[in-house]
């Protein structure tokens, strides 16, 4: 009896979940973050105003992260139509594709701006789709925030000699290969398992994302030092996948008022994380965390390094090559007004990779 009652809830599971979306109809979406995590709060922003915009076509149900498939598994519903839309950060499936690691951040490249206007204007949006669909999804880019934090430890890092042998929690295929050459040991684990890990010293230290998410982690309960900034991750995205055959379903009105959900939520996740990392970096100084920042010399060398990362993996993966001859492109075309007009444009025309290798590797 008990199998069977637990058979007809799988089945009504899936009854809920699994038909593509049509006019008028629901879809369900989950993310890979927790509750307890405030990245959530941009996923819960653009299902707000999506709903809003859409009114009677579509209503989009949203589940936080885990409570309807383990935060690894949201890709794998999204593609097999399971559920119709999964929030992610693209990092995360770098093993199904390594150009999902530049669609998600770039070591010492990017930051948040660059993102946005890549998107928006120098055909970034085209990229994320090109990448996706190849899982029959289609993407739409609703999140954006500038580097991650930093490391957290309970020893401080204040140069790189100070990373040799430290196992530290770090996402990004890039990222591991750079923190490998410069001696450390990187760890891979969910942003929920971070805390305990840190706390029973599993790791010796974690970078996860802004100060305000680390802040929502508790991550100031179970470390002492703060290691700024955060090169490995010089600007991060943050989106939606939708099944393609669910997309499909939709009217165009119904389509175009989700693109515009989502450039709407773009702008105001870089105006709301910035106003919260200001705070939560007040909160981590008044709860005694020492903060450090690396010095420019060692900045720059941790950039040259970068850059031969970059290079390498692009040479060995021709669709991560495509994603950053894209963004370098778009660095190049856009350093000679930036530069002009600084310090008053936006952030700095990086000393970056080689672009015309990366093109010919590009190419091949």
């Amino acid at each position: 009896m008990l199998k069977a009652t637990k058979l007809m809830a799988g089945v009504a599971l899936l009854a809920l979940v699994g038909s593509p979306a049509s006019a008028g109809d629901t879809w369900t979406m989950t993310t890979t973050w927790p509750s307890s995590l405030e990245l959530i709060a941009t996923d819960q922003h653009f299902v707000e105003l999506a709903n809003k915009l859409t009114g009677d076509d579509l209503k989009i149900d949203f589940y936080e992260g885990g409570s309807l498939v383990p935060a690894g598994e949201v890709f794998g519903a999204v593609e097999s139509g399971t559920i119709q839309a999964g929030a992610d950060w693209p990092g995360y499936w770098a093993g199904r594709d390594p150009a999902f690691s530049p669609l998600a951040t770039t070591a010492s490249l990017f930051n948040a701006v660059d993102y946005v206007n890549w998107i928006q204007q120098w055909g970034g949006a085209k990229i994320y789709d090109e990448v996706y669909g190849k899982f029959g999804m289609v993407y739409l880019p609703y999140g954006v925030t500038n580097n991650e934090s930093g490391f957290r430890t309970n020893s401080p890092i204040r140069t790189l000699e100070d990373l040799k042998g430290k196992r530290l929690r770090l996402s990004g295929l890039e990222q591991g290969r750079l923190l490998e050459q410069l001696g450390g040991n990187q760890v891979s684990m969910a942003g929920g398992e971070i805390y305990q890990s840190l706390e029973r010293g599993v790791i010796d230290g974690a970078e996860f994302s802004t100060p305000n998410v680390d802040y929502s982690g508790g991550f100031h309960q179970v470390t002492t030092h703060w290691a700024t900034p955060g090169w490995h991750q010089s600007a991060s995205v943050f989106g939606v996948m939708i099944n393609k055959q669910a997309w499909d379903a939709l009217s165009p009105e119904t389509q175009e008022k989700l693109k515009i959900a989502a450039d709407a939520t773009l702008l105001w996740s870089l105006a709301f994380t910035e106003k919260r990392a200001s705070e939560a970096y007040r909160q981590f100084q008044e709860a005694g965390v020492e903060i450090t920042r690396y010095d420019d010399e060692t900045l720059e060398k941790v950039q040259l390094m970068a850059n031969k990362v970059i290079e390498d993996t692009a040479c060995e993966n021709p669709s991560s090559a495509k994603v950053y001859l894209s963004q370098l492109s778009y660095l190049q075309d856009y350093s000679g007004w930036r530069d002009a007009s600084a310090p008053f444009n936006l952030g700095r025309t990086p000393n970056g990779p080689d672009l015309e290798k990366i093109r010919a590797c590009a190419e091949k």
